[in-house]
């Protein structure tokens, strides 16, 4: 006869495990499991591409198609994607298989996950507040795509022309410029008359081409104009922020319904809707791709975006763009990918995941380069310029650039109406993992009573962060963004990260974490992974949080250059998730009873109750013969088999738990 028991969360060699209470008898053994049944219901996706297009679409976001591109081309062409590359290997992938098999093992949200440092569970706050300011602001970026997505609804788009009442002087006149050099070929516009090349001027006889340059340079775009002047109306500078515009307080409320409605049955709702979110942006980039390389000039601005310069790879700066780019692609340190892996089942193999997001991560940044250099390279080609006077990054491309470029197009609402739907799904998908951060880690803390209320807690979230959104939806509401952009996940990041490579690479130790994972995936990983972790990762990390702080400007936008008062307060931004590192520590270790050392010490062990969730472990069920004596006789360690014929040996018996006996079912 034999005897099913579970298996407690164990370590095989350095027997690191929690003792038991082992109740035996001449039958069966039978201890009712102190877990409360909310506490094993928090839910798993309900399939492996679920959580590999969650992660996916969590990953791939506007960064990828608005800011990549732009370093590409500023830091020497095909040369960038060298130091990209390596900045993949020794600090991006370490970190992203880091958190995924963290979270996964643990099935615990940013702030519970803790337990094993408890120390440290200041990272976990850290991580928290991180997430919730770039989730106010982030989900402003979705309301302008989805005001501009209404607005593409038309017959002409509204930012094709000038002369409407948002546009100013500086409009009317370069686009009069246009015509006159189109209508009467080879003539150049200046003081308001269109002039023949032949025309003599007094003091002023000059290149045609040049002048169209320099008119160019100095000239605001319709799209400029409807940007910053219709949509925006925007103020002179943060001091002043003026009413909040009703137009964009509406289209935020419409971006925070629909996150809503996307999350509020947790992973079970947002993963179906990744299906699509996570999938679209592709189909549109492809589709862009096909329409761009067929326009005149493409070639020019593919080859602009391509094309090594290999003497820009000896500048400390473009080792410093690749570090940052990567690091804040992949969005590791902001809790997401922690709370996306800890919905996962127990042996998924988040190796194979972490591989696939993240070279599709880098292919996707890489194929989107040349979607949007296609289209630059036409729209240069049309204005008379060069590619690199038409070249931007962040919102300068996505809402000024390339919806000029798109009314140049036939058809052009329908491309403009493709473009934004790709933007905004890439934002949803990624808003979707920064708002199930901030809840999960909330109910995770409070979890029998508030994991029946998920849904009320998602709802106050999405409330809370809209109603602190309302700023930005000012006239200077602007501004408030680019502060926060530029403080709120900012070099916070780094210190996270560096302390997730200290945790897991020193405190808890590489070992512990190789064990872990080979539970959850059935082999070990290879050693890459340890002198990663330990030694470079840390390093680099240091290297981009140095780099940052030498390289640090104050905020700015355009011409215009932020007050100290407004640099002081975005770095408040940053140190409120910074300082919960240092703050809970203090705390915890003040709460905490005997010598200041022993404090520490005990804080920086993982609890009892660290391990797999209470679910996992009922279902880690094992057989052995049923011979009374094996629980009563000297030996210390046996061999074991899971029910899903994973293998392990050298098992103390301490970490066999008796506690879930189910005498009516016996396995042979």
């Amino acid at each position: 006869m034999a005897e099913k028991v579970s298996l407690k969360d164990f370590d095989p060699e350095a027997e690191i495990a929690e003792s038991t209470s082992l109740s035996t008898s001449s039958d069966t053994s039978s201890i009712q499991s102190s877990d409360s049944e909310g506490e094993n219901e928090r839910g798993t996706w309900s399939g492996k591409f679920e959580f590999l297009l969650s992660c996916l679409g969590y990953a791939v976001g506007l960064g990828n198609v608005w800011r990549f591109p732009y370093l590409c081309y500023r830091n020497g062409g095909g040369a960038f994607l060298i130091p990209y590359v390596i900045m993949l290997v020794f600090a991006g992938l370490p970190l992203f298989f880091m958190e995924l098999a963290f979270g996964q093992y643990a099935s615990l949200g940013p702030i519970s996950i803790w337990k094993v440092s408890p120390i440290f569970q200041g990272v976990g706050y850290a991580m928290v507040v991180v997430s919730g300011l770039v989730g106010i602001y982030y989900n402003m970026i979705i309301a302008w795509t989805l005001f501009y997505l209404f607005a593409s609804f038309t017959d002409v788009l509204p930012w094709e022309s000038c002369g409407n009442w948002w546009n100013t002087e500086e409009c009317t006149k370069i686009k009069k410029a246009e015509d006159c050099h189109n209508i009467y070929n080879g003539s150049l516009f200046a003081n308001g008359t269109c002039l023949t090349a032949t025309g003599a001027i007094k003091g002023f006889a000059t290149n045609i081409t040049s002048n169209m340059t320099n008119a160019t340079l100095d000239r605001k775009t319709p799209s400029d104009d409807y940007f910053h002047n219709y949509m925006l109306e925007i103020s002179d500078g943060l001091h002043d922020l003026g009413e909040v515009r009703w137009q964009l307080a509406l289209c935020l409320l419409l971006a925070w319904v629909i996150i809503f409605l996307c999350l509020f049955k947790g992973v079970q709702s947002s993963g179906k809707v990744v299906y699509f979110t996570a999938t679209f942006p592709y189909l549109v980039l492809f589709i862009l791709l096909i329409r761009g390389v067929t326009l005149p000039g493409a070639g020019d601005g593919i080859l602009f975006f391509i094309t090594p310069d290999f003497s820009r790879l000896g500048d400390a700066k473009v080792w410093g763009d690749a570090a940052i780019q990567i690091f804040f692609s992949l969005s590791p340190c902001w809790g997401g990918l922690i709370t996306l892996a800890s919905y996962n089942k127990f042996h998924n193999n988040c190796y194979r995941d972490t591989l696939i997001v993240a070279l599709g991560n880098c292919g996707t940044s890489i194929f989107a380069g040349f979607v949007i250099f296609s289209i630059i390279g036409f729209m240069a080609q049309d204005l008379g310029v060069k590619v690199s006077e038409v070249a931007d990054e962040g919102a300068g491309l996505a809402f000024i650039a390339y919806p000029e470029a798109v009314t140049r197009l036939p058809i052009s609402p329908l491309w403009a109406i493709l473009f934004f739907c790709m933007l905004l799904t890439l934002g949803l998908d990624s808003q979707f993992a920064i708002v199930e951060t901030v809840a999960t880690s909330i109910i995770d803390i409070f979890p029998k009573k508030l994991r029946r209320y998920k849904t009320w807690v998602i709802l106050g979230v999405c409330i809370i962060s809209y109603l602190l959104g309302l700023t930005c939806c000012s006239k200077g509401g602007m501004y408030m963004l680019q502060l926060m952009d530029s403080y709120a996940g900012s070099w916070s990041l780094l210190i996270i990260g560096l302390c997730e490579c200290a945790v897991l690479g020193w405190i808890y130790g590489t070992d512990r974490f190789y064990e872990n994972i080979n539970d959850m995936i059935g082999f070990r990983p290879n050693l890459y992974w340890k002198i990663m972790w330990k030694y470079v990762t840390p390093l680099v990390i240091m290297f981009i949080l140095l780099f940052t702080w030498i390289d640090y400007k104050p905020a700015s936008y355009g011409d215009y250059i932020f007050p100290p008062w407004a640099n002081a307060l975005g770095w408040l931004m940053a140190l409120s998730s910074a300082l919960c590192i240092p703050v809970v520590a203090i705390v915890k270790i003040c709460r905490e009873e005997g010598t200041l050392l022993e404090r520490i010490k005990k804080l920086s062990m993982p609890t009892p109750d660290w391990g797999p969730a209470p679910s996992v472990q009922k279902n880690q069920m094992v057989t052995f013969e049923d011979n009374a004596s094996a629980f009563n006789s000297k030996a210390t360690l046996m061999t074991v088999m899971t029910n899903d014929g994973a293998k392990y040996s050298s098992v103390p018996l301490k970490a066999v738990d008796h506690s879930f006996v189910n005498e009516k079912e016996s396995v042979l």
